[in-house]
């Protein structure tokens, strides 16, 4: 079983649907810890009401990045973490934790990367108007949205945002579950 740690800044939607797929059997990996850089963010609730034990971590309380990320890297020794996941993490990971979780940092991003990197990704697919956006799984590297792609899969623009990002959140559940499975076999 592969011991994972999910990186979390919102909702926790993608936290959630893994922490399901973990229970429903599809997934082989225990989720040991949840970080949080928005103390009293809503993934916070989801990982409490689970069981899971949540490290509310705010960076303007470290003098550096380093430092911040440096008290990240001893709260996953602890747990013996392999694996970090990032699910809606809003936050470039810096070069301190990178070197400590070589190619064993994952995200998912709303848009089929290169395209549409960064923050709001289907406003961005809107603003260009097109008819095709989707999901990105890849590694994570010390630029935004830049790393090596795991997996992709395309996601129909809808006539509403809103839609869109239902379909998009349906995508990413399913993507993401299923990418996770095959990279901790």
């Amino acid at each position: 079983m592969t011991k994972i740690a999910v990186f979390a800044s919102g909702s926790g939607s993608n936290f959630q649907a893994i922490a399901e797929s973990i229970l429903r059997g599809e997934l082989n990996a225990k989720i040991e810890l949840v970080i949080t850089d928005k103390p009293g963010a809503f993934v916070v609730t989801r990982a409490k009401e689970l069981g899971i034990p949540v490290l509310e971590i705010a960076p303007k309380t470290f003098a550096s990045k380093a430092d911040y990320e440096q008290a990240i890297i001893d709260a996953l020794q602890e747990k013996n973490i392999e694996w970090i996941v990032l699910a809606g993490y809003m936050r470039l990971i810096g070069e301190t934790l990178l070197s400590a979780f070589p190619n064993r940092i994952v995200n998912i991003h709303p848009s089929l990367l290169p395209s549409f990197p960064g923050k709001d990704a289907i406003g961005q697919a809107y603003e260009h108007g097109v008819k095709v956006t989707g999901v990105t799984v890849h590694f994570v590297d010390a630029g935004m949205d830049t790393g090596p792609i795991i997996a992709q899969v395309a996601v129909e623009v809808a006539e509403s945002r809103e839609e869109t990002e239902e379909r998009i959140h349906q995508a990413e559940h399913k993507l993401y579950t299923a990418t996770l499975k095959q990279l901790f076999q």
